[in-house]
């Protein structure tokens, strides 16, 4: 959520320097937020082919990354050349269109691999209500950064990044721990310890 809603914030805290202008900021959070639509997709395919490996099945998770290869490769095309033509966007937003594409195809290959694992071991992936959770959580903090990033003056980059993405962390972390979302109820309880 940070990278779709406030990457522009954390690539101008990194990058925006010198040379590299506002809008090679706004440029570089369009291919981040490309990037961002398959985060969790891909994490979890790497995870439930780890899972294959560990069956000893190594023809499923094959399979199943060649047909994400091939769509990445058909949606890539796509999204970066006729894409953009057709919204009449500047070619070079087709890197965005990339990225996305890639996220796409992560979605479908973990797709698959669930289905057959669920098949195979019975019900596998996350309950959806620790992903609505999670979800909320990074949404009403992604809102309350938006909130802030509209009302500060203009600041440098750096100083911005605290100043969005810190409400940003504090929120999502307070409404995980509250919503009770047990990898933050154990970052408090190894706080507190100490």
């Amino acid at each position: 959520m940070a990278f779709l809603a406030l990457g522009d914030v954390i690539v101008a805290a990194l990058l925006q320097t010198g040379r590299f202008r506002h809008e090679d900021t706004l440029y570089v959070w369009g291919i981040l937020a490309g990037s961002a639509v398959g985060l969790l997709a891909s994490t979890l395919g790497r995870l439930y082919s780890s899972s294959y490996y560990a069956l000893r099945d190594t023809r499923t998770p094959l399979r199943y990354a060649i047909v994400r290869v091939a769509l990445t490769t058909v949606l890539g095309y796509l999204f970066a050349l006729p894409l953009p033509r057709l919204l009449d966007v500047p070619q070079a937003w087709g890197a965005a269109g990339l990225t996305a594409s890639a996220g796409i195809a992560g979605w479908v290959e973990m797709l698959l691999l669930r289905r057959t694992m669920n098949a195979r071991i019975g019900r596998t992936g996350l309950p959806v209500s620790y992903v609505a959770k999670l979800w909320t959580a990074a949404i009403v903090g992604a809102a309350a950064a938006w909130a802030v990033k509209l009302s500060i003056p203009a600041v440098p980059p750096v100083v911005a990044a605290v100043l969005i993405i810190g409400p940003y962390g504090l929120i999502f972390f307070a409404m995980t721990f509250a919503l009770r979302i047990p990898g933050a109820e154990s970052m408090v309880g190894r706080f507190w310890k100490r």
